[in-house]
């Protein structure tokens, strides 16, 4: 694939938090290209690194080394103020915990992220609205209030605010997290449609069985992408780490 045809581009991505005394390294040397119309699912352990590379994806967060290239803008270097424009243009957000607004109706939840651009007057805005609205099946709830939905209904108008800017990629934090099966697997399904439609999508998720449904699966462990061989080895390795530290431990209080 041209890079002229990735959406996303990061080379020696590195993330580094520092305390007092600890340096701890969230990512290392991490390189991902994710092409336009692609649909990536990203999975690891807890603790591989996940939230990190979502919030540098999503330039909520800056990395400590490294290069990310966002639909053709070269955005490692930029101040918080730029990237929250490009941000606000280029990228849309499904989070787990939905994040409407409570006292705002459907129509302005989805509304809002439009009502920070300029040159959009309220008849556009309101067209968008519907358009996203009904691309999610939610458009006869456009009057209701999120208390007044279930967590599906919620996360579909979540969807829907995600997509009424028009970004060039969707990320997804968990979509299913705080849906039951059912509902979980509608979300899926939602956003396989999506996917099908054009849209571009990375999504960060612990359940394997919706990794799989992405067109393509990045594992991250210990803050590397490493590919699934790899993998499978360290998470088997871990796993043995594990029950040898709870075998010693039974062995001491026995």
């Amino acid at each position: 694939m041209a890079a002229a045809d990735n959406v996303i581009t990061l080379t020696g991505i590195r993330k580094v938090f520092q305390t007092d005394e600890v340096e701890t390294h969230a990512l290392s040397e991490v390189h991902l290209a994710v092409a336009r119309g692609e649909y990536v699912s990203i999975s690891g352990p807890s603790g591989c690194g996940k939230t990190t590379l979502l919030s540098i994806l999503g330039l909520l967060d800056t990395a400590s080394a490294g290069s990310y290239v966002l639909n053709g803008h070269d955005v490692a270097g930029l101040g918080a103020a730029h990237r929250a424009r490009i941000r606000n243009a280029e990228i849309g957000f499904i989070f787990q915990a939905f994040n409407l607004i409570g006292d705002l109706s459907v129509q302005e939840n989805v509304e809002l992220p439009l009502t920070y651009r300029g040159g959009l007057g309220k008849a556009e805005r309101q067209q968008r609205v519907q358009e996203s609205l009904e691309r999610v099946g939610m458009a006869h709830r456009m009057r209701h209030y999120p208390a007044q939905l279930s967590g599906g209904q919620q996360q579909r108008v979540a969807v829907a605010r995600a997509l009424v800017g028009r970004p060039a990629i969707l990320l997804a934090d968990e979509p299913t997290g705080n849906l039951d099966s059912r509902n979980g697997e509608a979300v899926m399904a939602l956003l396989d449609e999506l996917h099908r439609g054009g849209a571009t999508i990375c999504m960060v998720t612990h359940d394997a069985r919706y990794a799989e449904l992405a067109q393509r699966k990045v594992r991250l462990f210990d803050g590397r992408v490493v590919d699934e061989e790899t993998f499978d080895r360290l998470r088997r390795e871990d796993e043995q780490r594990l029950d040898a530290l709870i075998g010693r431990s039974v062995e001491v209080g026995a």
